[in-house]
């Protein structure tokens, strides 16, 4: 607009009367029209996740890839994406699992998925994990996960795996064989001995194995110190004669085998486990001395596995009376729990189908070193799975201890705390104990006046899922609070987030996701809970929810124009949460929050603003996935904006998917100013200037000066001047009009604008005012004018539900 314009009021008179003409300017934050893309391969999943890097020789992407290496390895690496280098840039694999290594290992790094997780440290480094590494013991794998730090310069300082544990190799195995002539063919007998003895690793400091086998008498067919390796003690078990007999002694076979082939004199060895494996295939003729038998080897601590064969039943057409009453015998010679240690086969040849179940409860023995269980506690712990830097150290999130309930472990400069499984154990929850319900699938830090509280959530707990809180001292965990979800099936808290939105450097807000929480068309659109930290308590403030999604598939495609796909449909909002730095540079920190699936799996990012140490529910701005959801999908898997990294003073985010990242700029934040003035400021329709003419005719003049002045919030020694086209020519344009006949309706309390034409002398401004009986205490109604006109009168007329007030203008 020109600085100095002359306005006609008589053009107002043949116009249709234009009131205010204001453009609509919508703001942003984030540039998603300018920045810069990295690409990878899909299938490797590329853009997992992300991370912000810098050090002496620049600025960086770090970007994860679960699965590179296909089609072999698939060990998964970490890519370093240099900043600025045009528009087709170049990203270098770090090559982490190769330089990846626990000692005095048999380490197993296929599908490690190396880069799975992310983290910067205070150090300047980064912490890159593995939550599939996994090693040997015997022939069990263990996929105890593992975690790689990183210094500034990408070189591998340490590999760290808090839950490894040493194997327990050592047990002492006696075979306590039923040859009673009954057993048919023999050979299928030593074809189950030989398959499973194969996976057995023999020798004075592993494991050893004796044979007992038993009909009318007992027969030592091998002493556990007899063969020192795995192949010799095949060749005397290929041979291994039927021990023969009319009766089944099973009571005499296994006294016999506690009391002498556990003998040191046959090569037992003090203080090592001992395991009874019994196979037999017919009720005992001696069961009148098994309760004093089986009584004996739990006070020897034999671990017994009971193996019934009922062949011989159902080649005799045996009724199931017989067959319960054979089966409940052998149940009660196994072991504790008996669900554990309790096996049974239709016939002889069936016992190949149970080797590999026999072989991975034996081996459970073998790993948990002197605790004699076969349950899994850190042997599957997938250690890694989630990470994040505390103040005390590094939380590792390890979904797979005990049995998948899961835990966190903290890994300091002093040691690993590894908690036990009751540690983290609802003491309301009317269950001995829980059951995969993923504790540490997400993992987070809270800081507070009273010190520092640490997160973690459980998302498959009693179905709905759950988030701990909790405080360490030392190896003390103390729980302090647990907040519940309330879908099932929603992952509530799989994904958590803390915020100090002040930047007071305590956390005000803790953020939970639960991506897959149903919305009502029954489509995973998700939602994330906001809890506002009191006085060392979370309290839940509010939700957020994604824009609805329409979703549209070839089986319910009625009024679309446009149908998904891929499936599922929906937006997974809440999958990535993250906070990012002052994007808008009023001092509040701020959160970006991630919808993949959104979009035909396009995926969405929306930004939400910080204050008053909370953050506004309604977000600014929503950043559509710029991929084509083929190559490109899942925008807003993962999310990370803590540095400037164009140098212009102003936090950038990064945000993955699958298939690439992309880069976007933050946009510089100015406050726009408008100011009008008139000259004369009171315009008199009666005196007309002589130096005012429009078509001859002299009329009245006014000069209106309209100024806009702005200021930049931004620092102002940035390091990468220049200037750009960034502006959005997208956007609609608005016109405000009204007409002096037009009824003006007063909505959500926003104001309302009235223009009044120069050719009407009078007017009148009838405002009512209705009332449902509500409290109305004080009520006021504003009404503001131009100078311009004169205010004549008001008159007040109230009716039993509504009041009208009619005021009166002139123009003179």
């Amino acid at each position: 607009i020109p600085p100095d314009t002359r306005y006609h009021p008589s053009n107002v008179n043949n116009s249709s009367f234009l009131a205010v003409l204001i453009p609509c300017v919508l703001s942003f934050n984030v540039d998603d029209k300018n920045g810069e893309t990295f690409n990878g391969p899909l299938e490797d999943m590329f853009g997992y996740s992300v991370q912000q890097f810098e050090n002496s020789e620049g600025k960086w992407v770090l970007i994860g890839s679960p699965l590179a290496g296909q089609p072999t390895k698939r060990t998964g690496d970490v890519y370093k994406c240099r900043v600025g280098q045009g528009p087709n840039p170049r990203c270098i694999k770090l090559e982490l699992p190769e330089n990846t290594t626990i000692p005095n290992l048999h380490e197993v790094k296929e599908n490690m998925t190396m880069g799975t997780t992310l983290v910067t440290n205070p150090q300047g480094g980064f912490l890159a994990c593995g939550p599939q590494y996994g090693y040997m013991c015997g022939q069990q794998t263990y996929i105890s996960g593992v975690c790689t730090n990183v210094s500034s310069t990408f070189q591998v300082l340490n590999s760290i795996a808090p839950a490894v544990q040493e194997c327990a190799k050592e047990l002492d195995i006696v075979m306590v064989l039923d040859g009673s002539n009954s057993i048919w063919p023999w050979t299928s007998i030593i074809d189950f001995l030989v398959k499973f003895l194969k996976n057995i690793e023999i020798g004075a400091k592993l494991s050893q194995v004796g044979i007992v086998s038993y009909g009318e008498k007992v027969t030592h067919n091998v002493n556990l110190s007899q063969f020192d390796t795995t192949q010799s003690l095949l060749a005397k078990v290929a041979k291994l004669p039927q021990q023969t007999g009319f009766k089944t002694m099973t009571a005499l076979g296994i006294d016999t085998a506690r009391k002498e082939a556990f003998t040191v004199e046959r090569g037992a060895r003090p203080g090592v486990k001992k395991v009874m494996i019994i196979v037999t295939d017919g009720e005992s003729h001696d069961f009148y001395n098994l309760d004093k038998v089986i009584k004996e080897c739990e006070e020897d601590d034999i671990e017994r596995f009971g193996i019934a064969v009922l062949g011989d039943y159902n080649r005799n057409n045996r009724s199931i009376k017989e067959v319960k009453k054979f089966i409940e015998e052998i149940q009660s010679i196994s072991s504790d729990p008996v669900g554990d240690h309790f096996f049974n086969v239709s016939d002889e040849f069936a016992l190949l189908n149970i080797v590999d179940a026999l072989g991975s409860r034996i081996f459970a023995l073998e790993a948990t070193s002197g605790n004699y269980t076969s349950s899994f506690e850190m042997e599957m712990s997938q250690a890694g799975f989630s990470a994040h830097t505390s103040k005390e150290g590094v939380m590792l999130g390890a979904v797979g201890a005990y049995e998948w309930n899961g835990t966190v472990v903290m890994h300091t400069n002093q040691g690993t705390v590894v908690p036990l499984n009751a540690d983290f154990q609802d003491p309301l929850d009317e269950r001995k104990e829980s059951l995969a319900e993923y504790v540490g699938y997400a993992v987070q830090s809270a800081s507070t006046p009273n010190g520092e509280l640490y997160i973690t959530g459980a998302p498959r707990y009693n179905h709905t899922g759950r988030v701990i809180v909790y405080k360490l001292d030392g190896e003390i965990i103390t729980v302090t609070q647990v907040l519940k979800g309330e879908q099932i099936g929603s992952y509530f808290g799989s994904v958590l987030q803390t915020v100090d939105v002040d930047q007071d450097s305590y956390t005000d807000i803790l953020l939970v996701g639960a991506p897959m929480f149903m919305g009502p068309e029954r489509e995973e659109q998700g939602q994330v809970y906001v809890y506002k930290l009191n006085e060392g308590l979370f309290e839940h403030q509010t939700t957020l929810k994604p824009d609805n999604q329409t979703c549209c598939t070839s089986a319910h495609s009625n009024g679309c124009n446009i149908v998904n796909t891929n499936g599922p449909c929906g937006a997974r909002f809440g999958t990535a949460i993250a906070e990012v730095s002052d994007l808008d540079l009023d001092g509040n920190r701020d959160v970006a929050i991630g919808a993949p699936l959104e979009n035909d799996h396009k995926g969405a990012v929306y930004v939400y603003h910080g204050a008053k140490k909370t953050i506004k529910e309604k977000y600014v701005q929503r950043i559509p996935g710029p991929g084509d959801g083929v190559k490109t999908k899942f925008f807003g898997q993962s999310i990370h904006g803590v540095m400037d990294l164009n140098g212009d003073g102003i936090i950038d985010i990064t945000i993955g998917g699958l298939g690439g990242a992309s880069l976007f700029w933050s946009k510089d934040v100015a406050e726009l100013y408008a100011n009008m003035t008139f000259d004369p400021n009171k315009i008199n329709l009666q005196q007309p200037s002589d130096d005012c003419v429009l078509g001859e005719r002299a009329t009245v003049c006014v000069k209106t000066r309209v100024c806009f002045s702005y200021s930049v919030k931004s620092e102002k020694d940035h390091t990468n001047l220049g200037t750009g086209e960034s502006l959005i020519n997208t956007l609609p344009v608005c016109l405000n009009v009204y007409s002096v006949n037009t009824s003006i309706k007063c909505n959500d309390l926003k104001p309302a604008l009235l223009v009044i034409k120069a050719n009407k002398e009078k007017f009148h401004v009838l405002i009512t005012i209705r009332n449902s009986q509500d409290n109305a205490y004080n009520t006021k109604v504003m009404l503001s004018f131009t100078e311009n006109i004169n205010y004549v009168k008001v008159k007040v007329r109230s009716f039993s539900m509504f009041v009208e007030l009619l005021w009166s203008f002139d123009l003179h």
